[in-house]
């Protein structure tokens, strides 16, 4: 049973920082690669930033620089730092993951379990 569980969302200021985690249970986490993804209220979901069984990473160009992805496979875990937070990267945060590397990593559909979601708002 594949199990991803989000935390560390919450309510900062503009400029503020927070840092979410991804604990993963139910998969190989050395052999898995992981995304965090984010969806506004009315707008579809989209990629932020992904990371690959090897380690390397892609980000979404509205977060570059500010936002940064990494893996923990010793406690299954991905996390995702945001720095400098934006009014608009308010949105509901989402953890995936997915065995191996696909052939394009920086999409919504090529993971296929999620996580339940957490909360950011930038005020």
């Amino acid at each position: 049973h594949v199990q991803l569980v989000e935390s560390g969302g919450g309510s900062v200021q503009a400029g503020g920082s927070l840092r979410l985690s991804c604990e993963v249970s139910g998969l190989t986490s050395s052999d898995i690669s992981m995304g965090w993804f984010r969806q506004p209220p009315g707008k579809e979901r989209e990629v932020v930033a992904a990371i690959d069984v090897s380690g390397a990473t892609s980000t979404a160009h509205s977060v570059k620089g500010r936002f940064t992805i990494s893996r923990d496979n010793s406690e299954s875990r991905v996390t995702l730092q945001m720095i400098s937070l934006k009014p608009e990267d308010s949105a509901t945060y989402y953890c995936a993951a997915r065995p191996g590397n696909p052939r394009c990593l920086f999409r919504v559909d090529v993971f296929g379990s999620w996580g339940p979601g957490t909360q950011v708002t930038v005020s």
